[in-house]
């Protein structure tokens, strides 16, 4: 098991080395205050994604070797620079109305001002990232096909609604209707135009890995040797999916600190992490062994999404969403356990 996480132990050591002179050249003698803050984002990282690895191993399985290696190699980069550094700044520069080489300035020389900018994009950033994962949750169980129900008497209901067409799009907006109903005027347009952008991306993104799942089965049936692969879009999907599941903590991270390359290191590291408990999910195939735990998975998406769309209007406390997480795929994982034991017998 050591093997899977061997590079993200490299990059723990080499981040907070970093954490280290970054923070005695900027503030003589804070070297040991970063590297404490960078490994309490990282633990905290972890811990808010269990949910998220589950679902990557699952997308992952269907994936090539070659798209698989892509998606921790080119993959931590989008993570880390794209969603955890180079995202907030440009939400800051486009909401702010300023270049953006004046938005990284601001954040590494004036952070206080930076963090005031990111905060005033909060609620359209997290109605994104709340839609996109409300669609995942919904089409997860209003799938028609679907055979394993966890929490029959919900799950059961849930997929009868897959004869209304349309239903993950009708949900979606019932939530985001109320939401903007209970925002103030000012902020609704935002947060629709956001709310929106979530559901089409995943309609894209869901409609075109469809797509190539029926081309690649066609080709399945003229080759025997047709490989496995979702691609492009696999890979795009995926690092939506993560970029969802990210945006609530690169907001967050700002409690702790409003060092934006100390949030960067501790993330980084979280999520390098998170990657290999993903890689290690699927070459153990941990989900074939565990029958619930994708329905685990899933469930703390769903409540992940709702958390997301309500923080638009109320603060919640990063350990809630963590921990409420984490007791979906605990009890998943429990209930295979006691699922696997009573075949046995």
């Amino acid at each position: 098991m050591f093997k899977y996480f061997i590079g993200s132990f490299i990059v723990t050591i080499l981040g907070l080395s970093s954490a280290y002179l970054w923070g005695e050249h900027v503030h003589n003698g804070t070297g040991l205050t970063c590297i404490f803050i960078a490994s309490v984002l990282a633990i905290l990282e972890i811990s808010l994604s269990f949910d998220n690895a589950v679902v990557n191993a699952m997308k992952l399985e269907s994936m090539s070797e070659k798209w698989r290696h892509r998606f921790i190699t080119w993959g931590i980069l989008i993570a880390v620079f794209g969603m955890r550094f180079l995202f907030p700044l440009l939400v800051v520069s486009i909401f702010a109305g300023l270049n953006i080489l004046s938005v990284l300035d601001m954040a590494l020389n004036d952070v206080g001002k930076y963090a005031h900018y990111l905060e005033l994009t909060h609620a359209p950033i997290v109605t994104f990232g709340g839609a996109f994962l409300l669609m995942l949750f919904m089409d997860y169980f209003t799938e028609q096909k679907k055979e394993v129900h966890w929490i029959k008497p919900i799950e059961c209901k849930l997929q009868k609604l897959h004869s209304f067409k349309g239903i993950c799009t009708i949900s979606t907006l019932f939530i985001l209707g109320i939401v903007l109903n209970i925002l103030p005027l000012g902020q609704r347009l935002s947060v629709f135009i956001s709310g929106i952008s979530g559901i089409i991306t995943y309609l894209v993104i869901d409609g075109l890995a469809e797509w190539l799942e029926r081309r690649q089965e066609e080709r399945a049936k003229l080759c025997a040797n047709a490989v496995k692969c979702s691609g492009l879009v696999g890979f795009l999907y995926l690092e939506l999916i993560d970029a969802s599941f990210s945006l609530d903590g690169v907001l967050g991270a700002f409690a702790l600190s409003q060092d934006i390359i100390i949030i960067t290191i501790g993330l980084f590291i979280g999520a390098m992490f998170v990657r290999s408990l993903t890689i290690m999910l699927v070459e153990k195939k941990t989900l074939d062994q565990f029958l619930y735990l994708e329905h685990g998975a899933h469930w703390a998406i769903g409540t992940l999404a709702i958390l997301m769309f309500i923080s638009t209007f109320k603060e919640i406390p990063e350990v809630v969403t963590g921990l409420l997480g984490l007791v979906f795929i605990i009890s998943a994982l429990a209930s295979s356990i006691l699922h696997n034991k009573k075949k046995v017998k």
